[in-house]
């Protein structure tokens, strides 16, 4: 990888590799993603997108090779520890809890807690007071902050996640497959919040399977096969025909 690509980079893995065991998950996997850009990350199941998210996110560590982020080489041992670099992560199940309110599944384990003395006791008006704040910037589609998460469709259940990931000083937000389960129309609101979290300077990474989605909202594409990184492109300069070509192995690096 070039040097100036590092140097630009707000995420920068460089020759980073996994086993589980007997099966090598990633190999030497090199990429970086830029501020304030999309970047969409691509390959068949079993590539290795998800373990490399994982990677980046604090769920696994590497056995070699470095990741770094923001500058500084990251020694992340939890999910905790990602978040507090600026890494947020919206998952494919989304981690909601059904029974709990939008205000109560923004906060979750970030609870605003008021001190009296020794007792600290849950400020539940503040808590709602700033989810309603959270929610209208992102100018989403979601019922009052005090509605419970199961009577949400799917669109407005991967609003309040993503919500919760833009929401908290966060330098990159990765999404997996946020629109697979999606309609037409919830494809689009969720498409134009992830052009929002752009354009108020977060950089984004999404894994999807969807090509035609990957050239409309990223300006950079990574393939991943059998582990490995095998090729980069510019979306301005290719195609969907270029991207299945690397994905399968038609077309080499």
């Amino acid at each position: 990888m070039t040097e100036h690509l590092r140097r630009d980079a707000l995420l920068s893995c460089d020759d980073v590799s996994l086993s589980f065991g007997n099966v090598r998950a990633l190999v030497d996997v090199s990429l970086t993603l830029r501020p304030g850009e999309i970047t969409a990350l691509v390959g068949d199941n079993g590539a290795g997108k998800s373990t490399l998210v994982r990677c980046v996110s604090g769920i696994h560590r590497p056995d070699s090779g470095t990741i770094t982020f923001d500058g500084g080489r990251t020694d992340f041992h939890s999910p905790e520890d990602a978040r507090e670099a600026g890494i947020e992560t919206v998952h494919q199940n989304l981690a909601l809890v059904e029974d709990l309110t939008v205000w109560q599944n923004l906060f979750l384990n970030r609870e605003i807690v008021r001190r009296l003395g020794p007792v600290g006791l849950l400020d539940r008006r503040a808590m709602q007071a700033r989810a309603r704040e959270m929610v209208s910037a992102l100018a989403v589609n979601v019922p009052a902050v005090g509605s419970r998460v199961r009577r949400l469709s799917g669109g407005q259940r991967q609003a309040v996640a993503i919500c919760r990931a833009a929401g908290f000083s966060s330098k990159l937000v990765i999404m997996d497959e946020p629109t697979a389960a999606l309609g037409v129309q919830e494809t689009a609101r969720v498409e134009e919040l992830v052009f929002r979290l752009r354009d108020e300077g977060h950089a984004v990474l999404i894994i999807s399977h969807n090509f035609a989605q990957v050239i409309r909202l990223s300006q950079q594409v990574w393939v991943m096969r059998a582990g490995r990184c095998v090729g980069g492109r510019r979306t301005a300069d290719t195609t969907g025909e270029e991207i299945v070509g690397l994905v399968t192995g038609a077309i080499g690096s």
